[in-house]
């Protein structure tokens, strides 16, 4: 390839179109040659070249990490054995049965803990409710030989709080309901009064009637003779209690 010329007055001057040099190639061809375009394009492919240099030597570099690995994907598949063999020590050596041991020991925990304080709430209600029934029962003391203590000892678990109320049970687990109020729980009183009149030894714990004549029996003596009763009910009233506590064990617990 050369510069196409020409000769004026004996001087040789570059043929020149649109402001570029025309260069003849060796097949004859002319071709306008674009100077200022060809700088622009060395300075662009210079660049793209740093650029591919820069990236091959990061591209080395990384590689130099696996020299020696001439099968990537054996490689990877032993990878992914050892992580599988780790996993199975783990299993092997109990460490996920005993994180989960952890777990339900915590959880157990926390479910005594909850299960401790229910109950405690629980009995605080019933030694409440039940129990100051018992005590403040005008029946009880009124018609009763024993005290309120024992008689909560005998019957005490016949009664339950249910939904705040209490609530009373016969021997065969029905609920007693009020004989004046149909349809309704018994109160306290009126339930004792059932529990009581199906109570086999009625007449061992209740106070004597204190009924007389020919028509008139003292409780606990089939043969009349008088308002005092036998056994149980002669003498003090403490020696009376010591009797009963004697008779009947169960009403000592």
């Amino acid at each position: 390839m050369k510069l196409k010329t020409v000769e004026i007055e004996g001087k040789f001057y570059a043929e020149v179109q649109e402001g570029k040099p025309v260069y003849v190639h060796d097949d004859g061809k002319e071709v306008a040659f674009d100077a200022a375009g060809t700088v622009q394009t060395i300075s662009r492919l210079n660049a793209e070249a740093k650029t591919h240099r820069e990236g091959k030597e990061a591209a080395e570099k990384a590689l130099k990490a696996f020299e020696g690995i001439e099968d990537p994907k054996a490689a990877r598949d032993a990878l992914q054995t050892i992580a599988n063999l780790d996993a199975k020590k783990l299993v092997d050596a109990g460490e996920i049965e005993k994180v989960k041991g952890e777990i339900s020991k915590a959880f157990q925990a926390q479910l005594d803990e909850a299960n401790a304080g229910r109950q405690a709430l629980e009995q605080q209600l019933y030694s409440e409710k039940i129990g100051g029934s018992f005590t403040r029962s005008k029946l009880i003391a009124d018609k009763f030989a024993i005290p309120a203590d024992l008689v909560q000892a005998r019957f005490g678990q016949s009664f339950k709080v249910e939904e705040g109320r209490i609530v009373a049970y016969d021997p065969s687990g029905n609920k007693i309901y009020s004989r004046t109020r149909p349809g309704e729980i018994a109160d306290f009183d009126e339930a004792i009064e059932a529990l009581v009149d199906q109570y086999p030894y009625k007449e061992q714990i209740l106070k004597p009637t204190g009924a007389s004549g020919s028509g008139a029996h003292s409780r606990g003596d089939s043969h009349g003779g008088g308002s005092t009763q036998k056994g149980s009910f002669t003498g003090s009233s403490e020696e009376r209690l010591a009797a009963i506590r004697q008779k009947f064990p169960e009403l000592q617990s």
